[in-house]
């Protein structure tokens, strides 16, 4: 009886063998897979490792962008406050300017031959006009004279406005030519009628009561 349960165990031996190895391996293979697993998990550490640290230039050139902006943004303003420094500089006048300025005839002025003039004071700039035309733009500023007439100026166009008591002219003076001739303002032209009804002596007469 025991050779043949000896027997029998030879027999069954190789078979539990087999079965034990069979259920080994899936361990084994689990395990390869999750030791397999690690390292892919610190393949993905490692990107996003890899993704911060270059993430961190970035950052630091956006932030040198910025800088070089708000100092760029820094320098044209206090270029622009120069500029306005300098305008503002150039646009005041003296009080005698100032006083000739305010002598003269503003609005939409005619003169012969059908032609008009537009004079317009600049609110921005006190003393200062825009002389207006057809074919022409000037900016002038009032220069004092020595015969009491109003003389207004655009010194780089060489252009001048002149304004007596019954009328006024447009001058150039580069091209040395008469640009608007007998313009009257509502007021000279009320002085134009006065001087026709009563003409001024002539220089050339002499005094009534000298001969």
């Amino acid at each position: 009886m025991k050779n043949l349960i000896a027997s029998a165990l030879l027999l069954l031996a190789p078979a539990l063998v087999m079965a034990q190895d069979s259920q080994a391996k899936p361990a084994v293979s689990k395990q390869d897979t999750a030791a397999k697993a690690k390292p892919a998990n610190t393949t993905k550490s490692g990107n996003a490792n890899a993704a911060k640290a270059s993430a961190a230039p970035a950052k630091t050139t956006t932030t040198a962008k910025a800088q070089q902006t708000s100092s760029r943004t820094q320098l044209k303003s206090a270029a622009n406050q120069v500029a306005t420094g300098i305008i503002a500089a150039e646009a005041a006048l003296s009080p005698e300017e100032l006083a000739i300025a305010e002598r003269v005839h503003v609005g939409r002025i005619p003169c012969e031959l059908g032609a008009v003039v537009n004079v317009t004071a600049d609110p921005a700039s006190p003393g200062h006009f825009n002389i207006e035309g057809k074919g022409f733009k000037f900016r002038m500023t009032p220069v004092a004279t020595t015969t009491g007439a109003v003389r207004l100026e655009d010194q780089k166009a060489g252009a001048v406005w002149l304004q007596i008591a019954n009328k006024s002219m447009l001058m150039n003076q580069k091209l040395g030519q008469r640009m608007a001739d007998e313009c009257m303002s509502p007021e000279q032209y009320v002085v134009a009628e006065a001087i026709k009804k009563a003409p001024p002596p002539s220089v050339f007469e002499a005094p009534k009561g000298s001969r």
